[in-house]
């Protein structure tokens, strides 16, 4: 049934510009109408904050500074913020409107999709919140819910941690972390929400849009909980048999329970993502799943538009899982959902005990009991002063934190031209406000200017041109070597980019560096050790001796080989390695005699010596009489032996 013309809101024009037109959706922290823009005469969607909500200042400061940082994150595939404010009683965001439907509804409609259909889907989705990742922000509540499929075709994600949705985790100090399904182990087990967060709900995403259902079920978020903290997600094709593996391993490298295995961010999960898809034939990527359902009507029919969805009905909480959540805010108490029961059943919520005789109550026993601390403890003992941190570096805001009793919730890095780059230009809460006890604060460090220009490094130590490049917000890239006639040994000759120009933080800067004149290696083969040593040395280079000598034509005890051949060029510093003659080694020699001489001097050369041979003036034969060397001795190597033809 419409209930839209039971609501409050509906006909009526907020802030003198937004025409409500109808109701689209409403949860426990915002209701979402269809809205027209009196001004620009154009149809959006206005999500509305409940005014009980609205109430809570805090609340509402950290509801308009996400919008703010939001509608800066312009993205095709993210829902755009266009305004923000505040009419009465209703403080309100007005969006993008998209017509279509959420990739819940897909899921129910179609069960599991081919893998094609699901790569198609989570792509955008990962560009989007690549992006966000970037730009300094993490959703902290990626599921089914948030990702838009308009009546064309686009991949839009909503809820950029603008409200949060009822059946979610909170945090001891009450802020949302996501829905139960989605969260990663480490948002269970510390409340810590970085990008790896967000890639490992991508994952579980990609999972459920592979097989038609999610990973861990449990009946109750208690038990869901268990298994994000003690078990894997399975394989997708533990449930699709024939599932290609490539995507067993993209959803096993998105969700690993250890963040530091997970892809950092989702630009880079992007990268893995379109890689699987890659590696994939047309016959995997059309493969229909047994667990898809054949499509009975379009997708979209009957639907005027779903962005942005507002949260669904929690999940079923027994009193043991509520033991092992955090404390949830007043908005999924069991008060509101004893009076959200009661008017499903149509009938008046019980009347609520007043809050202020509760107080009074708790005073009464405080003041019999002679606990005159318990005041104190409710008013200040129970928070602690935020430091000043603004200006110093990530690692001494850290340690000042924790000598205050206070953790890091989450570290943003952003641009900024004030603040030097690596140190902090911004805390929540601020320097100077109070937290409770042992709570978290959030450090936004600066990355420095957007764009930077390149230092001139030449003639810099290779070391300073490092520290110089680290302080400017760029990064060493390859180092090489080079000779150079005016460059001292050791420093920069050049970096490409060259100096004065322009890249953005982070990138990677190559290195020249001078290896200073080149020297002339001399040949010293031959040479004593003692006097090649001393010509090497002579011209800057090192010289080692090699532990085993050899034999060679060379005398014993002088230079048989060198590592750097004669002539090469080679830079002051450098080693040449010197190896030892042991002297030539003795050959056993033949005896020729009685051979022809064409023969005995193959014989001879085979063995490693130069043959001569003598032939009297007179002689015609050409059988040998005579040889230098006996047979039978031992000759050095490659030393000659001489062989005479038999005279007449």
């Amino acid at each position: 049934m419409d209930t839209t013309l039971d609501d409050p809101l509906a006909g009526r024009v907020l802030d003198g510009r937004y025409r409500v037109d109808a109701r689209i959706a409403a949860g426990g922290m915002a209701t979402v109408y269809r809205a027209l823009d009196t001004r620009l005469d154009r149809v959006l969607a206005l999500k509305v904050m409940h005014p009980a909500l609205a109430a809570d200042a805090g609340f509402v400061d950290r509801f308009i500074r996400e919008a703010k940082s939001v509608a800066r994150l312009a993205h095709p595939n993210v829902v755009g913020v266009f305004d923000q404010g505040t009419d009465g009683p209703y403080t309100y965001l007005a969006m993008e409107y998209v017509s279509g439907c959420t990739l819940r509804d897909v899921l129910r409609e179609r069960g599991a999709l081919q893998p094609r259909a699901a790569l198609d889907i989570l792509e955008p989705v990962l560009a989007a919140l690549g992006a966000a990742h970037r730009a300094g922000f993490v959703h902290r509540d990626m599921k089914p819910e948030n990702v838009l499929i308009g009546d064309d075709g686009r991949v839009k994600v909503a809820d950029f941690g603008l409200v949060r949705s009822v059946d979610s985790v909170t945090s001891t100090t009450g802020s949302v972390l996501g829905t139960v399904s989605y969260l990663a182990p480490e948002q269970i087990e510390s409340g810590v929400s970085d990008t790896r967060a967000d890639v490992y709900a991508c994952g579980v995403v990609l999972y459920e849009m592979l097989t038609g259902s999610k990973p861990h079920t449990g009946g109750n978020p208690a038990q869901v909980i268990y298994q994000h903290l003690h078990e894997d997600v399975p394989p997708p094709s533990a449930t699709v048999p024939g599932l290609p593996v490539v995507l067993d391993e993209l959803v096993a490298r998105a969700t690993a329970r250890n963040p530091e295995l997970r892809p950092y961010d989702a630009a880079s999960l992007l990268g893995l993502t379109l890689d699987a898809r890659a590696r994939l034939g047309n016959a995997e990527l059309d493969a229909v799943p047994p667990q898809a359902r054949a499509e009975t009507h379009n997708a979209t029919e009957d639907r005027t538009s779903v962005i942005p969805r507002a949260a669904e009905p929690p999940e079923p909480m027994n009193q043991t899982s509520r033991m092992l959540l955090p404390p949830t805010s007043p908005t999924q108490s069991q008060e509101q959902e004893q009076e959200e029961e009661a008017r499903r059943r149509g009938s008046a919520p019980a009347p609520r005990p007043r809050r202020r005789g509760v107080f009074l109550l708790v005073a009464a026993v405080l003041l019999a009991l002679g606990i005159g601390g318990g005041v104190w403890y409710i008013n200040s003992g129970q928070f602690t002063k935020v430091p000043n941190l603004l200006g110093k570096t990530e690692a001494q805001a850290k340690s000042d934190l924790s000598s205050a009793g206070l953790g890091v919730k989450r570290v943003d890095r952003k641009f900024s031209e004030t603040f030097d780059r690596g140190t902090v230009m911004d805390t929540d809460p601020g320097g100077g406000k109070r937290i409770r006890g042992n709570g978290a604060v959030v450090l936004t460090v600066s990355r420095g200017p957007e764009i930077v220009a390149v230092p001139n490094l030449k003639d810099r130590t290779l070391d300073e041109a490092k520290a110089e490049l680290a302080k400017t917000g760029l990064e060493a890239g390859v180092v090489s070597q080079a000779f150079s006639q005016d460059v001292p040994q050791g420093s920069v000759i050049s970096t490409d980019p060259a100096g004065g120009e322009k890249r953005a933080p982070d990138t990677a800067v190559s290195i020249l560096v001078s290896k200073g004149r080149p020297v002339q290696v001399p040949s010293v083969t031959g040479a004593s050790l003692d006097q090649a040593r001393t010509a090497l040395q002579d011209l800057g280079l090192k010289v080692e001796t090699a532990e085993e000598q050899v034999n060679s034509p060379s005398a014993a005890g002088t230079v048989a080989a060198q590592s750097l051949a004669a002539g090469a060029q080679a830079a002051a510093g450098d080693t040449v390695t010197l190896t030892v003659s042991k002297g030539p080694r003795l050959v056993p020699v033949p005896n020729v005699t009685g051979q022809s001489a064409d023969d005995a001097r193959k014989a001879l050369e085979a063995l490693g010596f130069t043959v001569k041979v003598q032939k009297p003036f007179f002689s015609f034969g050409n059988t040998i009489d005579a040889q230098s060397v006996p047979g039978g001795q031992n000759a050095p190597e490659g030393s000659t032996i001489v062989i005479r033809i038999k005279g007449l």
